[in-house]
C-alpha cells in the first residue's frame, strides 16, 4: 500500500470550494473515468464509473471539511483505494489537500503499488488543478 498527498491553494472561499466537491465533479476532475450512474443513500453516494473496458464503483461520503471516497467492492483496478479531500482556510482563500492510499494487490507490490501511486498522484494533481480553475 502506498500513500500520496497533493495540495493546492485556491483563492476562493471555503463554502465556494466545498460546493464544488461533489462525487460527480471529483470523478470528472480526475479525468480517468466517466460517470455511468449515481445512487444516493443516507450514508453515502455510490458512483459507477468506467473507461476502456473497466467499470467499478466508488463510494463517497461527505465530511465536515471535504469529502471521503473509496473503491467499493472487489471489482475495480485496485485491491484497495481510499481518498480524503480536505478544505482548510488559508490567507486569501483555502488550501485543498487530497490524500490517497492505493494498492493493486499484485505480485511485487514495491513496484506495482509505486506505479499505482504515481498514476494516482497525477489524477489528484489534475483534479485539484481542475477544481482551482472551476472555483
Amino acid at each position: 500500500m502506498r500513500e500520496v498527498t497533493v495540495s493546492r491553494f485556491v483563492p476562493r472561499s471555503k463554502p465556494t470550494v466545498l460546493g464544488r466537491l461533489t462525487p460527480e465533479t471529483m470523478v470528472r476532475y480526475e479525468g480517468s473515468f466517466d460517470v455511468r450512474d449515481v445512487r444516493e443513500t443516507a450514508e453515502a453516494t455510490t458512483v459507477a464509473v468506467g473507461a476502456r473496458g473497466v467499470e467499478f464503483s466508488l463510494r463517497f461520503a461527505p465530511r465536515e471539511n471535504g469529502l471521503f471516497y473509496e473503491q467499493a467492492g472487489e471489482a475495480g483496478p485496485f485491491e484497495a483505494m481510499t481518498t480524503t479531500v480536505t478544505v482548510e482556510p488559508a490567507d486569501g482563500g483555502v488550501t485543498v489537500t487530497a490524500h490517497s492510499t492505493v494498492s493493486l494487490g499484485l505480485p511485487l507490490p514495491s513496484l506495482s503499488d509505486r506505479l499505482a501511486a504515481w498514476k494516482r498522484r497525477g489524477e489528484l494533481e489534475r483534479a485539484l488543478d481542475a477544481l482551482a480553475a472551476d472555483a
